[in-house]
């Protein structure tokens, strides 16, 4: 029974690359579409540390970037091709759905939080990090979690999860917090600094490693409660199921090869740029229990 199944796979492949099958009529299929192309975009992200920033040398790289490496691989190993460049196209908070849903790139490695929301524009690999919303403050403030922020002024990044749920706790508690909204990740941390926002919301292990990137770490230090609770993943073009499944059985591999694990250790373990510094954040529970049953399907 197994040598008509892989036939059945690979005629479905081949249909796939011959016949366009995707969400947006008209358009070509992932896997055709890269191949007309003869490279694959991947957006990444500026200043996510340690999932997707640029190093030293003003090049992508990071955690996200290495497993969506590893992904371009696996492309290039379906398509038979010898050499599948790589294009790289910068995104933020803002943009990075958009990107993806009209097919600017093929995969965005950063730290997007999969949800029902965005799941009605793009797709979502098994998730690589899971996290939560806390809160990055000067190191003497007396901020200790989100009631603290009444009537201050907390920042996150546009287009965000914690923004939202900031805005909606904020409603819901009647905290009247001064919510502003920053273009970057960087930008947050800067104004913070300044002492132009009392706090920046945003996933924990972010803010960890962009406290560790900072000019100054020790003026800086992470508080309160997860607010939410963000499984991160790769985003790839919605209802492309061919690609879709060559995506999900790479990331799969790299869970139960090691690999992954592997890949956690070296970005969040070890000494990592651009300050030569680790993070020292092992990995959590949630991330633990996931993977040992990988999968795209997430609770929210």
């Amino acid at each position: 029974m197994r040598q008509p199944r892989r036939l059945f796979y690979g005629l479905t492949i081949a249909l796939t690359l011959a016949s366009p099958v995707t969400a947006q009529e008209g358009s070509a299929s992932v896997l055709e579409q890269v191949r007309k192309k003869g490279n694959l975009t991947i957006a990444h992200r500026e200043s996510s540390v340690p999932f997707s920033f640029l190093g030293p040398d003003k090049k992508p790289m990071g955690y996200a970037v290495d497993i969506c490496l590893k992904v371009a691989e696996a492309v290039k190993k379906q398509l038979a091709l010898k050499d599948l460049p790589i294009t790289w196209r910068q995104v933020s908070g803002a943009d990075r759905i958009q990107v993806i849903e009209s097919r600017q790139a093929e995969l965005e490695c950063g730290s997007t939080t999969n949800n029902a929301e965005r799941r009605a524009k793009v797709a979502f690999t098994v998730p690589h990090y899971i996290t939560g919303a806390r809160y990055l403050v000067r190191a003497d403030s007396p901020i200790k979690d989100l009631a603290d922020f009444e009537g201050k002024r907390l920042v996150s990044t546009k287009g965000t999860t914690p923004l939202k749920a900031i805005e909606r706790a904020n409603k819901d508690r009647l905290l009247k917090i001064q919510i502003l909204e920053a273009p970057d990740h960087a930008k947050a941390v800067e104004m913070v600094a300044k002492g132009e926002a009392d706090g920046f919301a945003m996933d924990d292990v972010l803010l960890f490693g962009l406290r560790a990137a900072s000019p100054n770490p020790e003026s800086l230090k992470v508080v309160g409660k997860l607010l939410t609770i963000e499984p991160l993943a790769i985003m790839l073009p919605k209802d492309d199921p061919v690609f879709k499944r060559l995506v999900d059985e790479e990331l799969k591999r790299l869970i139960r090869s090691g690999e992954a694990q592997a890949l956690y250790e070296r970005w969040f373990m070890k000494p990592i740029p651009p300050k030569n510094t680790a993070l020292n954040l092992p990995m959590n529970y949630l991330l633990k229990e996931f993977w040992k049953y990988p999968t795209d399907v997430v609770p929210n």
